[in-house]
């Protein structure tokens, strides 16, 4: 899982001093809104590195004809409690077959890292007070797991019968 800090992460914002904006210039990294996306997708070039922000409550497959033209899909934690990105992720990697980035951002605590990584989440963005060595530590405390997920498609019995 890769570890993103704002300061040196290459994906930007389109927002101005009043908020988004309704209809960023085109260029590589640019990270839009959904609906700064759906303003622009007509007319946006091919070929760029462009990425999506997706709120927790848009159904993703609201997205499935776009998943080509993405490079970034984050998803966003607005509280540690509410689960709906993973459930988001979760369609992204298996049902839509997306080979992008998945990252989470917002209330990304070090104890959810399991799990995010398990329903296809490839990156993160921690929240303030968290340890990145804690982070690192959470994600190999479990060797394996009885179930299957995205990252392994069998679960651990039919792994056995076949060893």
């Amino acid at each position: 899982m890769k570890f993103v800090s704002k300061a040196q992460d290459p994906w930007h914002t389109c927002a101005g001093e009043d908020g988004p904006q309704p209809h960023p210039a085109a260029a590589d990294h640019k990270l839009l809104t959904l609906e700064q996306w759906h303003a622009v997708r007509d007319t946006w070039p091919e070929g760029l590195a462009t990425g999506v922000i997706l709120p927790n409550d848009v159904d993703v497959m609201d997205l499935k004809a776009d998943l080509p033209r993405l490079s970034l899909v984050v998803l966003q934690f607005p509280k540690w409690v509410d689960g709906r990105a993973y459930s988001q992720a979760h369609v992204l990697r298996s049902r839509l077959r997306y080979a992008g980035e998945v990252r989470a951002i917002g209330e990304v605590l070090v104890d959810m890292l399991p799990l995010l990584q398990r329903c296809g989440v490839d990156a993160v963005q921690l929240r303030g007070d968290q340890n990145l060595d804690a982070a690192e530590r959470a994600l190999r405390f479990f060797p394996g797991h009885y179930q299957a997920d995205v990252n392994e498609t069998r679960p651990l019995f039919a792994r056995q019968a076949e060893a």
